[in-house]
């Protein structure tokens, strides 16, 4: 299994309260890496890439919790 669908499932099993946390984490760990990106101190910028696409994943999901009810 991929590491990518490892952490949707991950994801999905999460409760809405859950995927805020992680929302807020991965949104402040976005923000530091931009800083260093800009600073030119990032060391990975893959990383940054790969928080951007677990923000929007976390955003599909919470999409998904909503329009359920």
């Amino acid at each position: 299994m991929s590491k990518r669908k490892a952490l949707m499932d991950e994801l999905r099993a999460a409760g809405v309260g859950e995927l805020r946390d992680r929302l807020r984490s991965a949104r402040d760990e976005l923000l530091r890496l931009r800083f260093q990106q800009t600073s030119r101190q990032l060391t990975s910028p893959a990383r940054l890439r790969q928080v951007r696409k677990d923000v929007a994943r976390i955003l599909t999901l919470l999409s998904e919790h909503e329009a359920k009810g």
